[in-house]
């Protein structure tokens, strides 16, 4: 099967994941919004989990839908030229020569749909934003917000920021410019969401370039299973991978404290812009990966950004992690063993499997979820509880 990506570089489409076969579709079946198709793929991919998991004694997962369509809040295209038209443009995986081109989006959100033929006439008519535009951008929320990344081959100049800054008026967004050395933000460079968890809504600065959650309805739900997973403790819950805070900020309200670590310079000061936004003060967040804050921990060495905090202050009874694809390493697994309980949302279900073979001696499986936020792909996110048996 073929792999589909926007050529900027993130891939959206199908994904060999699963070593189980998974029912074949048709090169362009990301492009669809066939409802009854998306209940069986949903099925194959819930039945391969199963599959996977069943070592481990799982339980039956709480399984989480999407929309089969208008579901991805954030999409990149690079453009192509065709006579003296510019089209938005996606490839197969290897094949950069033969774009599919497009007018919509179906998978993405109904605000980047509605942007897009607006953002192409613009370019069309305004030649200071056109001239050497290679690749667009889009990012938006829930709520509404959104904004539009242009990426250049050329210095931006006076010109274009006066028509940028036209644009952005006209379409009601927020504009951010990229050539090489060149970064012109026109309005904000991030958007805001909004969602509701624990009972509270909560507002998100997501910023460009750092990594948020693709679909937000599903997101939404992850959010809700986390809170409902993690119950009402009167412990500390310690959080790696903690990104701009999407699922700290409604986990702290379960917890006594939280000590957060994240290593991207973008995500933690959006962590923080968010904490004090939703008046949360019982996070300590630290700039720290994942491997450095379980060599502090283990008292291996120290670390200037972890001055003034007390971690043998800390009484943790949860962990909550959120890796990459690859997974927790061998040190980090090592490390969350301690904790009476592993709260573990995973965007691979075999390094989840992998992670769930080294901590199975000492750790049961309670809980399992699975959420779908890429309808009509073998790609699927899980949540997993592990207590301590």
């Amino acid at each position: 099967m073929k792999s589909f990506y926007f050529s900027g570089g993130h891939e959206i489409g199908v994904r060999r994941i699963f070593r189980a076969p998974f029912r074949k579709e048709s090169p362009m079946s990301f492009l669809s919004n066939d409802s009854e198709r998306y209940v069986v793929q949903l099925e194959d991919k819930v039945a391969q989990w199963r599959a996977l998991l069943a070592p481990f004694a799982a339980p039956s997962p709480a399984v989480f839908d999407s929309p089969p369509a208008h579901y991805r809040l954030r999409a990149e295209f690079r453009l192509w030229r065709q006579g003296d038209e510019r089209h938005y443009a996606m490839f197969a995986a290897g094949d950069k020569r033969s774009p599919i081109l497009m007018d919509d989006f179906p998978a993405a959100s109904a605000r980047i749909n509605a942007l897009m033929p607006c953002l192409k006439k613009a370019w069309q008519s305004r030649p200071a934003l056109s001239s050497r535009l290679f690749q667009v951008e889009f990012l938006t929320t829930l709520a509404g917000d959104a904004l539009i990344t242009l990426c250049y081959h050329r210095r931006l100049d006076e010109a274009w920021q006066v028509e940028a800054a036209e644009l952005a008026a006209d379409l009601g967004v927020s504009l951010i410019g990229r050539s090489r050395g060149q970064r012109l933000p026109v309005g904000r460079d991030y958007v805001v969401e909004e969602l509701t968890a624990a009972g509270r809504r909560f507002r998100y600065r997501q910023p460009e370039g750092a990594f948020t959650q693709p679909n937000g309805i599903v997101n939404q739900k992850m959010l809700d299973w986390a809170v409902g997973a993690i119950g009402e403790r009167a412990d500390d819950l310690l959080e790696l991978y903690c990104g701009n805070g999407n699922f700290t900020l409604p986990l702290a309200t379960r917890v006594r404290r939280v000590l957060a670590s994240e290593i991207s310079k973008a995500s933690v000061s959006a962590a923080q812009a968010n904490l004090a936004t939703n008046e949360i003060g019982n996070v300590t967040l630290v700039r720290l990966s994942a491997e450095e804050l379980t060599q502090a921990l283990n008292g291996a060495r120290p670390f200037r950004r972890l001055a003034g905090i007390d971690l043998s202050a800390y009484d943790f009874g949860t962990v909550f992690v959120d890796p990459p694809r690859a997974g927790l390493d061998p040190a980090t697994c090592e490390l969350v063993r301690r904790f009476e309980r592993i709260l573990y949302v995973s965007c691979n279900p075999q390094t989840l499997a992998a992670n769930i073979a080294q901590l199975h001696d000492s750790h049961r499986l309670s809980r399992c979820a699975v959420f779908d936020q890429f309808p009509f792909t073998p790609h699927v996110e899980s949540g997993v509880l592990l207590e301590r048996r």
